[in-house]
């Protein structure tokens, strides 16, 4: 069984939207959640950042189908909380390791920035 490849370096086309920005243990939180729909990922995801990030469907459906189209989420239709017919979306292994990367890209990025804000010089 082949997976898809994971990226060795940070794709800045792959997460263009808002986000891009949010915190990688935002999306790690959502990963232990089972299958959401965009709805529930983008409030989910205002949750976990306080109401700092308000996604909204325009921002969300094109960042899920990219997400998907690289193969590091899939969806399947089913039917939300409120009797309607929506896509849920579910992380893969690939997409697990993409997030492995990313949130190692983010943490880097965080330490070069508090190290340039920390130096006295």
């Amino acid at each position: 069984m082949c997976s898809a490849p994971v990226e060795s370096q940070h794709d800045p086309a792959s997460f263009r939207s808002p986000v891009r920005r949010a915190r990688p243990d935002g999306a790690a939180t959502l990963q232990g959640l089972g299958p959401q729909h965009g709805y529930g990922i983008a409030r989910r995801i205002e949750q976990v950042n306080d109401g700092a990030l308000a996604l909204n469907q325009g921002t969300i459906d094109p960042a899920l189908l990219r997400l998907e189209q690289k193969g590091w989420i899939s969806s399947e239709w089913g039917t939300s909380e409120n009797n309607r017919r929506a896509r849920f979306y579910s992380i893969t292994r690939a997409g697990r390791k993409q997030l492995a990367v990313e949130a190692e890209l983010w943490a880097r990025t965080v330490q070069m920035v508090t190290r340039l804000l920390e130096d006295p010089s």
